[in-house]
């Protein structure tokens, strides 16, 4: 498929430095990385429903504590607890 796309400065002189790195072509370049990012989010909203099913399933309150903080973690960033010293 053949698409036009504008994308800011900055970012395409990223995909410019890939594109080089790798011998590609920035259009090249530009699939490899969206392919990544399309993976990642994948992978990410597995995680997500993972620590969601684990959340639901524990049934011993400590347990189920952790795994509500994993769930809070994994949703907003393994930062999201202030008082968590584990990580």
């Amino acid at each position: 498929m053949r698409q036009s796309v504008t994308i800011p400065a900055q970012l395409a002189s990223e995909v410019k430095r890939v594109a080089k790195e790798r011998h590609l072509t920035m259009s090249r370049a530009l699939v490899v990385l969206a392919q990544r990012g399309v993976e990642a989010e994948a992978v990410a909203r597995e995680n997500l429903h993972a620590s969601y099913r684990r959340f639901l399933a524990e049934t011993d309150p400590e347990s189920k504590n952790e795994a509500g903080k994993d769930l809070i973690r994994t949703i907003f960033g393994k930062d999201a607890i202030a008082e968590d010293s584990i990580r």
